[in-house]
């Protein structure tokens, strides 16, 4: 059994073209939100000073944490891929467009899957 079938509400979210600091405030509003393999408060490390990094986190949508959020604040525009079944995705979707401002850049789908490139922007 693959992974998307074991785990239909996991959602995979890889930022890139931003710093760690951003990084870790876009993982962290998630992480207030859903059940993840990151840790509130990890701020993720830059192996490279020249390279560009890409962090990634899996979110769990299915297990939601309930509580009032307001807009985050960034430093900069993070990019984001959000990766997972139709629902799980949107229900992301739904909760960035609750705490950034949020571009679609692009989308791709498929029979089971769906990823959405987004640019995150403090609102």
């Amino acid at each position: 059994m693959d992974a998307v079938q074991a785990h239909p509400e996991s959602v995979s979210v890889e930022l890139s073209g931003c710093g760690a600091e951003d990084a870790r405030t876009v993982f962290d509003a998630l992480c207030a939100s859903y059940a993840s393999d990151r840790r509130a408060g990890e701020t993720p490390r830059e192996y490279h000073a020249v390279r560009p990094t890409v962090w990634l986190g899996t979110f769990d949508v299915a297990d939601v944490h309930e509580g009032e959020r307001g807009p985050v604040r960034l430093r900069r525009s993070v990019d984001a891929d959000v990766q997972g079944g139709y629902w799980a995705v949107e229900r992301v979707r739904a909760t960035l467009d609750s705490l950034f401002a949020v571009r679609d850049l692009s989308t791709a789908s498929g029979d089971q899957e769906r990823e959405l490139h987004v640019r995150l922007e403090t609102r």
